[in-house]
């Protein structure tokens, strides 16, 4: 099993977006059972929090829904848990390898690296560009599956 986990700052918006699309895609694929998906915070700003109305919305809009999910925060613990830690953007790589230690393993990548170009996926929290934020979630998810696949 492929244990993966999203990350970004508050785990409202972007790394829950990633954990519901991944899990839509893994689905679609047949390949539920292979990959065990999460998504976390680096911060404690919106811990217990739901999935933010906006974010949940675009989901909603490529039928993908997210009830349930709360913001959770990253632990140094669930080094030794995942296979990846993939983070949204360059300041969350770094807030990845503070919280952890270091990456001595290699696990944590930023998604669209997956995707042939080193961008951040901008926050929509500040953008208020979902749907840019979905879209460049979801290329960096379907390139990711793509690499994870080889591995099955």
């Amino acid at each position: 099993m492929i244990r993966v986990m999203f990350v970004c700052h508050g785990n409202i918006c972007r790394s829950p977006m990633a954990e519901f699309i991944m899990k839509k895609l893994v689905s679609d694929c047949g390949l539920t059972d292979e990959f065990y998906i999460a998504s976390s915070a680096t911060s404690t700003e919106e811990l217990g929090n739901p999935v933010y109305p906006p974010a949940r919305s675009e989901l909603a809009e490529h039928s993908i829904g997210c009830s349930g999910k709360t913001a959770v925060q990253l632990r140094k613990s669930d080094y030794e848990k995942y296979d990846y830690f993939i983070g949204m953007d360059t300041a969350n790589i770094r807030n990845m390898i503070r919280i952890f230690g270091s990456d001595k393993d290699e696990k944590i990548y930023k998604l669209l690296t997956f995707a042939g170009c080193g961008d951040d996926v901008s926050d929509p929290w500040y953008s208020r560009n979902f749907a840019k934020a979905y879209a460049d979630i979801e290329k960096g998810c379907k390139a990711f599956l793509d690499h994870l696949r080889e591995q099955l």
